[in-house]
């Protein structure tokens, strides 16, 4: 009975579709060609973080065709969730849906708020076909869409703008979002193809630090991995970890001694009021951020790592990992790891003049952190 409701209710919204819109198929992320009525008008953010990208699409409102999200943006980026709520209170009636992995995402409520779209993050794919989200929203004419920004950042990245562009019938603002990011991933490459070095230096990351007591998590050669390799360093979760994300012991790490440490943090108070992580995000306070770094820096062993003695352990913000933003994290790498090729390369000017041209909300610093060695 339900089903068949539901179905109901799918025809229904079929027959109320605008008399402009038109069917357009698209190739998404994972390889599946979906038609879509667009413009989209009513999406689901499977991913609430997503915002991201459409805050440069739509600039006046980044919510303005957003019915529904994850509740992910508010509980793991506070300090940009409160920042965009200030300037658009609507935010906080934007109707949050349970996880699309674990049973808990309702097709119903998605059919109730008259849904044109949901759109999933790549890396989820598996979960979400194990969950039958994606065949349960399509037998009642919601369309999935899968992008990436996560799992192969420079590979994905330029075709999941140009498809939220098609999505979205923003197309050309599109087009100008990744000339932007183009222009500079090339000053990063362009520099790195000039490097003369006998070996790379070693760098490790490790994902989340703080989060919890356990260390070290860290990527393999994907994601953030993949960006210190771009970066012209060796990263050394590459040798230990298989496939995307994994653990290492602190042992290891020491044992390694890298040249370069680098931790991800962000203002994850909401989700984990216990957290030790570096906060870093829209506005965050540089002497919090110190502290945490030092209390980072002083645990077993990692005091006399070189990385530490030389000033060399740094902190970025978490969720460059997971946004079409993540040309600055290979900016910022990538002056960490060769100061002097990178001389020319200031990460906080790239992303002051990508706020300008297309973001929302003013720049405020505060996206990473390197601890402050004290001199003899």
């Amino acid at each position: 009975m339900v089903r068949q409701l539901v179905a109901g209710a799918a025809l229904l919204a079929a027959s109320l579709a605008p008399a402009w819109a038109e069917e357009l198929t698209v190739t998404d992320l994972a390889g599946r060609e979906v038609t879509v009525t667009t413009p989209i008008t009513r999406a689901i953010l499977g991913e609430g973080r997503q915002i991201y990208m459409l805050a440069t699409l739509f600039k006046d409102n980044p919510i303005e065709r957003v019915v529904g999200w994850r509740n992910d943006f508010r509980l793991f980026d506070h300090d940009t969730y409160q920042v965009y709520l200030e300037k658009f209170p609507g935010i906080a009636e934007v109707e949050e849906f349970g996880s699309p992995y674990d049973g808990s995402f309702s097709v119903e409520q998605a059919i109730a708020i008259d849904a044109d779209v949901v759109t999933l993050p790549l890396g989820n794919l598996r979960q979400a076909e194990e969950a039958g989200i994606i065949e349960k929203l399509e037998t009642v004419g919601i369309p999935v869409v899968f992008v990436d920004f996560r799992e192969r950042p420079f590979e994905n990245t330029i075709p999941s703008i140009a498809l939220m562009g098609r999505l979205f019938d923003k197309e050309a603002l599109a087009q100008e979002v990744t000339d932007f990011y183009t222009a500079e991933l090339n000053r990063v490459y362009a520099a790195a193809r000039k490097l003369e070095v006998d070996e790379k230096p070693q760098v490790f990351i490790e994902r989340a630090a703080g989060w919890n007591d356990e260390c070290c998590r860290t990527w393999g050669d994907e994601s953030l991995g993949m960006m210190i390799e771009r970066a012209g360093g060796h990263n050394i979760g590459g040798d230990l970890v298989p496939g995307s994300v994994g653990t290492v012991s602190p042992e290891e790490v020491i044992v390694r001694d890298p040249d370069v440490i680098i931790l991800t943090g962000a203002n994850w108070t909401q989700a984990n009021p216990d957290v030790t992580a570096v906060s870093l995000g829209a506005g965050a306070d540089d002497d919090a951020a110190q502290e945490n770094l030092r209390g980072l820096a002083n645990r077993p062993g990692f005091a006399e790592l070189q990385a530490v003695k030389n000033g060399r352990f740094h902190s970025i913000w978490h969720q460059f990992y997971n946004s079409p933003y993540n040309f600055v994290a290979l900016q910022a790498m990538a002056k960490w790891i060769y100061p002097e090729a990178y001389a020319d390369v200031d990460p906080d000017e790239t992303f002051a003049r990508f706020h300008e041209a297309f973001l929302p909300v003013p720049y405020t610093g505060g996206y990473w952190a390197s601890l402050t060695v004290p001199t003899n």
